[in-house]
């Protein structure tokens, strides 16, 4: 067996639509077709493919993290990316990698699950 790509990652949530929405609102991710499981959810596409799936129904008391740290995704837009976090109140950290200056944000989504957003290293952090 060899591993090829990464396939998805997913989500659990206490709350589907407000984190169908965020992702939406961030990542420019849209919902699309999802097999009928027998539990709410949903599948958040991009550019075609289904990349983020959702499981809703969780308690929120039982939203935790596990082992895997965080999800990252190559992304563009940096300065409107920090303008909408900033509208929002949403926290983060915008910093360049070491060596490749590639910009680096992290924020968390609203069910606590830590995203990276990776940026080129040509952006400007402000609007021109």
């Amino acid at each position: 067996m060899a591993v090829s790509g990464m396939n998805h990652f997913t989500i659990l949530t206490d709350d589907v639509d407000a984190t169908v929405a965020f992702y939406g609102d961030f990542l420019g991710l849209a919902p699309g077709p999802r097999p009928p499981f027998a539990f709410p959810g949903a599948w958040l596409y991009g550019g075609g493919t289904p990349i983020l799936h959702v499981i809703g129904g969780c308690p929120r008391e039982e939203l935790r993290a596990g082992v895997i740290d965080h999800m990252a995704f190559t992304a563009s837009g940096l300065a409107t990316t920090l303008a909408q976090l900033d509208a929002r109140g949403i926290p983060y950290d915008c910093r360049r990698l070491p060596g490749a200056g590639t910009w680096q944000l992290f924020f968390f989504d609203p069910n606590g699950a830590r995203v990276e957003l990776d940026f080129d290293a040509g952006e400007a952090r402000s609007p021109a």
